[in-house]
């Protein structure tokens, strides 16, 4: 069986868990509501009495044994999603780089001809902090793990961190492989 897909998913307080005969699970929680279509050969059951989610799947096929892990990793990301919700933080790395963010609007300055105005999903929440002497953070929150990490790296492919100065937008704490840049002339 796969590692994974045989793990039952807890279902915290205040979530709703239902599948419909279309095989389509909906949770809904403080945060929002998600929904995923799951393929008909995998079967979803909700045990409300132990308040625990089960996937399954028919056969030990290759097929069969990739989607079961899979859908169990989407719905547990969704009723995670739903009960704490998801951040990301992307800080920009380089000299005059800004951002600032009003609504659903993100104005990012990343040292092109001109600014870039990215206008987020309703779903998404973002905050900027901006202290001197540090480079500026942005933050997402979202209940849709899906649709956050497709933001943040929309966010990251304006500037990716270069490597050798490391200027661009990278992720909070992620490393990046440095290169030796140019060696005197002999």
């Amino acid at each position: 069986m796969s590692r994974i897909g045989k793990l039952p998913i807890t279902i915290p307080e205040g979530v709703e868990v239902s599948v419909d005969e279309h095989n389509v699970v909906t949770v809904k929680g403080k945060y929002g509501t998600l929904t995923q279509k799951v393929h008909p050969d995998i079967t979803v059951e909700i045990d409300k009495e132990n308040k625990v989610i089960r996937v399954k799947r028919p056969t030990d096929q290759k097929h069969h044994k990739s989607m079961h892990g899979l859908y169990r990793a989407l719905i547990n990301n969704m009723v995670e999603g739903v009960s704490k919700g998801f951040t990301v933080q992307l800080e920009l790395v380089g000299v005059g780089y800004k951002a600032s963010a009003e609504g659903q609007y993100l104005d990012l300055n990343l040292g092109f001809s001109h600014n870039i105005l990215m206008e987020l999903a309703p779903e998404i929440k973002v905050e900027v902090k901006q202290e001197r002497r540090s480079n500026p953070i942005i933050t997402l929150f979202s209940h849709d793990k899906q649709l956050l990490g497709q933001v943040a790296a929309k966010i990251r492919s304006f500037r990716p961190p270069e490597p050798y100065k490391g200027k661009g937008v990278r992720f909070v704490g992620e490393e990046i492989r440095r290169k030796q840049g140019k060696t005197g002339a002999a």
